[in-house]
């Protein structure tokens, strides 16, 4: 009799040991873990401005980078609820092999104006577009003026991993919603079918 009471005694424990480590390892995963990162290096940033068949390439150098990955509490896709936003310096601007279009690039009423704004983005919301692959809305900033855009972002990682090491992030954006000339500007006459799109493309290593 004294034994089996000893069974029952022992197992109660157990299976009361097993949910307070439940309820303890649950309160820690549902606490919010944010990945931060903030230029651990140098950032850089690809662009290009394009019309038809041409093209002009040129980089920049990326400020205040931040990615937020609160930490998942499920199987869904491990960056469902990403937040990112970050800076480019238009003054860092430089195109490939022409020191020319370099200071076009740079000069006011471009991506410049009088205050010397840097170009911004902020992300607004996010959508799972698949595994790794994700739509993040947002607003960017350029001389000051906000407009919606939307950034495509890639998640990479190894096949061990259950979370992206690197994020590629791509999208284009029309000019002329910023007011933006660029014929007028870089070539000092207007086009009647101005040359409009900028993409961007950017790899952030995370860890």
């Amino acid at each position: 009799m004294k034994y089996s009471k000893l069974i029952v005694m022992l197992i109660s424990s157990l299976v009361l040991a097993y949910m307070l480590s439940a309820y303890t390892n649950n309160n820690i995963t549902n606490k919010p873990v944010v990945l931060k990162t903030e230029n651990p290096k140098m950032q850089t940033i690809n662009l290009f401005v394009t019309h038809g068949h041409c093209s002009t390439p040129f980089g920049g150098i990326v400020e205040k980078l931040d990615v937020h990955i609160p930490k998942q509490t499920d199987f869904g896709n491990p960056m469902e609820n990403m937040s990112l936003s970050f800076e480019i310096d238009p003054n860092s601007f430089k195109v490939c092999a022409s020191e020319d279009l370099t200071a076009k690039m740079k000069s006011s009423g471009l991506f410049v104006n009088e205050t010397n704004n840097n170009i911004k983005f902020t992300s607004t919301n996010i959508y799972t577009m698949g595994l790794d692959w994700y739509q993040l809305n947002g607003t960017l900033s350029i001389k000051g003026v906000e407009k919606d855009v939307k950034l495509f972002v890639t998640g990479i990682r190894e096949k061990k991993d259950t979370m992206a090491s690197t994020l590629v992030l791509e999208g284009q954006m029309n000019l002329l919603d910023w007011g933006i000339d660029y014929d007028l500007i870089v070539n000092g006459t207007p086009n009647p079918n101005p040359t409009k799109w900028m993409h961007m493309n950017m790899k952030v290593d995370l860890f």
